[in-house]
């Protein structure tokens, strides 16, 4: 049984990542997007009952530091990388959220020996296409219907009213998602041609009611990854694994037999 919250110092010791590593077994690396690590922590403690989930936070996000020359999401991608070498991962699958499935499929590129699958869930990154509907930064919208665009049913979701504490954790969350992001919002716009470099077994799994990245966009993001599966989930929306965890943990326990 690993430790479960823990730092890890890399790059020469000069970036401090918090990690909360649980279970044995097989290793998953699960990403959160930008509503933080809380989002995924639901489906890090389910995977944790037959192996082992590794959850990162990203630097900036949740109160934890972010160095002015750590800014990119290569820059995560190579993190997270050595983050694997650090604890002595193999055989590991990616799993990542919205912003966290744009890490992934960064750390993908890489081609780690590591790395041996990758499951994008409503994952961000690429582009929308011509006439693609764009991506929604929920920031812009009014704060009543944030929640109406991220799950299908946001009466099952709908936020306590908020803290300043609370308030102001979300607005550094955005401000670090951003710093990461770069200019064009929530995308590299040469990402979707790379992908044709991936290598190994993906899983794309999208919520049929997400409106921040709609089902199109995700059939954009797995028709360019070789040979990538692609499964929509019904009366799911941005967080398909908060949503519908169950029907997420099956199709990637289904899948991984065969990783």
């Amino acid at each position: 049984m690993a430790n479960a919250d823990q730092t890890v110092n890399l790059f020469a010791e000069a970036l401090p990542v918090a990690i909360c590593d649980q279970g044995s077994g097989r290793t998953f690396l699960i990403l959160h997007g930008g509503a933080g690590p809380a989002s995924v922590s639901g489906l890090a403690d389910a995977l944790s009952e037959s192996g082992r989930a590794i959850v990162p936070t990203h630097p900036g996000f949740a109160g934890q530091p972010q160095p002015e020359w750590f800014h990119r999401v290569d820059e995560l991608a190579l993190a997270y990388l050595a983050l694997l070498e650090r604890v002595d991962a193999k055989d590991v699958v990616l799993v990542g959220n919205s912003f966290g499935g744009w890490i992934a499929a960064e750390m993908a590129l890489r081609h780690s020996p590591r790395v041996a699958g990758l499951v994008l869930l409503s994952a961000a990154g690429i582009d929308t296409g011509p006439g693609g509907r764009p991506i929604v930064n929920p920031v812009t919208l009014p704060p009543a219907d944030r929640a109406a665009f991220a799950f299908h049913d946001p009466r099952q979701f709908a936020a306590v009213p908020p803290t300043e504490e609370g308030l102001a954790m979300v607005a550094a969350n955005q401000r670090a998602m951003l710093s990461y992001s770069g200019e064009a919002f929530m995308h590299d716009p040469a990402l979707r041609a790379r992908l044709a470099g991936i290598e190994i077994p993906s899983l794309v799994i999208w919520g049929e009611s997400d409106r921040i990245v709609d089902v199109e966009y995700g059939r954009r993001y797995a028709d360019s990854i070789p040979g990538a599966r692609f499964e929509v989930i019904a009366e799911a929306g941005h967080f398909p694994h908060i949503e519908k965890l169950e029907r997420v943990l099956s199709l990637i326990g289904e899948w991984q037999k065969r990783v």
